[in-house]
């Protein structure tokens, strides 16, 4: 088991910290817990999500799963099955840059879901992207290993572990 960093407010965080990268996408809140922090892994894909479930059904050990979708809203990478999944493997929280699908039930469950928006449409199954390569939005790179706290706020990126 990997350490996992704990969740702190962002705004104290960056200003004990400055030097921290912030997102300056537009996240929204889906799931139940706001606050959640955790080691990074990845996912990128174009509106498929075969790659980013193989990785959900791996334990997550209080890690945080940030799928770059291409900031696309035309097809949901998680819904409600694959929230649950995430959440029976322990995962803290993933961080979309695309869309979500079955809002409304989302926030029963106990996990950190941020991302740009809510569709209808399901995503493909072809396995298009990569896991656990680095990623780049809302002016952030997102390297696995490197560590990423998330609330109301922002979402907030350092290489080591911040006030733990």
């Amino acid at each position: 088991m990997t350490y996992a960093p704990t969740a702190h407010p962002t705004a104290d965080l960056h200003d004990a910290h400055p030097g921290a990268w912030f997102c300056s996408l537009p996240f929204v809140d889906y799931g139940g817990r706001e606050m959640f922090a955790g080691r990074i892994r990845t996912v990128v894909t174009a509106e498929d999500s075969k790659l980013a479930q193989a990785l959900f059904r791996q334990p997550g050990d209080g890690a945080v799963a940030v799928v770059d979708g291409g900031g696309s809203l035309r097809r949901a990478l998680l819904g409600d099955i694959n929230a649950g999944v995430l959440v029976d493997n322990r995962w803290a929280g993933i961080i979309i840059c695309g869309a979500v699908r079955d809002a409304g039930r989302l926030r029963a469950f106990d996990i950190g879901i941020k991302a740009l928006g809510s569709t209808p449409a399901r995503s493909s199954k072809a396995g298009i992207g990569a896991v656990d390569v680095p990623v780049a939005f809302g002016g952030v790179l997102f390297t696995p290993g490197h560590c990423v706290y998330c609330d109301a706020d922002s979402v907030l990126v350092s290489e080591n572990p911040l006030g733990d």
